[in-house]
This record gives C-alpha cells, structure tokens and sequence, in this order.
C-alpha cells in the first residue's frame, strides 16, 4: 500500500502491522504508517510496535530515516540467515532471533524456523519478518500481560512479551522434538540392529537438534546482555519477568543438550548392536564352515587314487560315513558349548 504525499513515498509497499500501546494496553491498531508520528506525538506516554514483512531496501529505508537506524542494522534486517546476536548502536539496539516449530507428520518430523530483527528504539518497537510467521503470538501475550506495562515498562514491555513468546515456542519445539524422539529410540534399540529407514530417521534428528542448537544457544546470554543498566530497558519491575526469561532459555539450551548427548547415544547404540550382530553372524558361519570342512578333509582323502582301507568295499564306506558324522557331531557339540552356534 502507498501513500503520497508532495515529497514522496511516505508508506512502505511491504505489509505492515501497528499497534500503539499506552500503560501496557492497545489505544489503537492497524494504523497507515503515515499516521505514526502524529499518534506517537499526540501520546506522549505511547510506544509503538511496527511489524514489516519482507520489506524491501526502501521499505527499511524510509523506516531508518524516521528512527534513526543504523545502516548495519538495517543491511542486517534486509540478509538472510543471519545468527542471533545483539548489537547496540547509539540511537538503538538491534536483536537478531528464531521463532521455530516442530511437527510431526507421517512419522516424519519438520522443523520450521521465522528469522525476526527487532529494533529497540526508546519509543518503538521494531520487528522486521523474512517469512510468514504468526505474530498473533505476540499480541496475544502483551494483552494478556497488560498489567505488567501499567507502570510505565514502555518498549521493555513490548520487548518482554516478543521475548517471552519466542523463547516458549522454543521450549515447545524442544518438547514436541523429545516426545518424537521417544518413539525413535524404541525402534533404535531392536534385537540386532534398527531397520535403515529407523536410523535415518535418527539421524535427520540430529540435525534437526543441530539446527534447533544454533537457534536457541544464544538466547540465555542474549537476554542477559538486554538486563544491563547501561542500556536502560529493562526497569526494577520488569527485571524479574526478564530473568525469567533468562532461565526459560537456559532450560531449553540444556534440553536441547540433552537431547543431543541422547540421540548420539542411540545411535552409538545401534551402531554397536549392528557390530554385535554381525559378529554372532561370522561366529556362526565361522562355526558351520568348520563342521562341513571335517567331511570335506575325510571325503577329500578318501577320494585320492590311492585304495583307503575298505576300497570298493560296503564295510569301507561305513566307516568312512561314520568318521565324519561322529567328527561333525562331535564339532557340533563343541561349538554349541562355547555358544558359537
């Protein structure tokens, strides 16, 4: 959506999402971005939150000159795939974070993940999405958490709900991955190894873990950083909400730990059961091979031009039969005592 005004383009192209929130509740929504600057003017007390999907250069652009953003940041928010960080520059601070999902379809689990670059400006919250993602998610916990903006938390109140969503959609994502990984690792440990298609599927676990590590690892320090006095968003009543943020991140970073020590576990598992396995398998063939040699040698020598005791002689293939049914039995015997067969 455009709209023009003598001096230009004063509306992003790209689809937005506003809110004003004033002592932690909404005053108004889904407002034209032209009206920004009044409405923050006419409230003195509002903060802002302005969601961008996909925005293009001048999108951001025109959003940087209003705000003053930094140019790195905003080359930041345009690139893809970038890692989560926190960076402060002198007008704001910039946050780089994952929302993921996990599900489970068809035995199959996919692994989704929304990169989110936030702005943190003293007035406004800043969020810029590079793919679809539902940011009702949002909404739903700054209403729910009005109370906790009524003393005046301002974009700290705004950050904490962002934060607190991604970080417990995180946590679920490490559940759901678990509660997918129980069933992996019943068919994991099956007598004499797990069917190919299994361990594959243990394997394409890992990496999800390895994709869901990169998301999450950081956020416990990132959040840490966002509690410094010197950067002074986050006040003495937010502060616990902010720890608990905190702790919530660690705990998924461990989970998430933990579930990789565990699938690697399995899959150590599997691989020895596989080694087990085939070892019984040459033992036993190793065995058998002895057994059929003794008739082999005894037929083998007997069958040589030279006349053997009994040559063309019924008593003489007697014995010779019995030789190598008692060697054979006897060889059995032996083998099956010491468990080879």
């Amino acid at each position: 959506m455009r709209a023009r005004h003598s001096g230009g383009v004063t509306e992003p192209t790209c689809p937005i999402e506003t809110r004003l929130y004033e002592n932690g509740k909404a005053i108004a929504e889904d407002f034209a971005y032209d009206q920004v600057a009044g409405l923050l003017e006419k409230h003195p007390d509002a903060v802002l939150w302005l969601d961008l999907f996909d925005p293009g250069t001048d999108d951001l652009g025109l959003v940087a000159k209003d705000f003053h953003l930094h140019p790195l940041a905003v080359e930041d928010a345009v690139v893809d795939h970038e890692r989560p960080k926190i960076d402060r520059y002198p007008q704001h601070v910039f946050l780089n974070v994952y929302a993921v999902d996990i599900a489970t379809k068809d035995s199959t689990t996919q692994f989704g993940k929304t990169e989110i670059s936030v702005f943190v400006t003293p007035r406004a919250l800043i969020t810029v999405r590079k793919s679809a993602s539902d940011t009702s998610k949002f909404v739903t916990r700054w209403d729910a958490d009005a109370e906790l903006g009524a003393d005046g938390g301002g974009v700290g109140f705004l950050l904490y709900g962002l934060l607190d969503a991604v970080v417990d959609g995180q946590y679920a994502a490490t559940q759901r991955l678990d509660t997918s990984m129980d069933e992996v690792e019943d068919r994991l440990l099956e007598e004499g190894g797990a069917p190919r298609a299994v361990r594959l599927q243990g394997v394409e676990q890992r990496k999800l873990l390895a994709a869901l590590r990169r998301a999450v690892a950081p956020m416990p320090e990132m959040v840490g950083q966002l509690m410094r006095a010197d950067l002074g968003l986050v006040d003495a009543s937010m502060r616990p909400y902010y720890r608990d943020v905190e702790d919530h991140a660690q705990h998924t970073v461990d989970d998430v730990d933990h579930l990789r020590d565990r699938i690697e576990s399995l899959l150590q598992a599997d691989l020895a059961e596989q080694g087990n396995s085939l070892n019984d398998t040459t033992r036993k063939l190793a065995a058998w091979a002895a057994i059929i040699a003794v008739p082999t040698a005894v037929t083998g020598y007997f069958g040589q031009n030279l006349p053997y005791p009994g040559y063309e002689k019924l008593s003489g293939f007697l014995v010779s039969t019995a030789v190598i049914v008692s060697v054979s039995v006897l060889l059995y015997l032996y083998l099956k005592r010491r468990g080879w067969l």
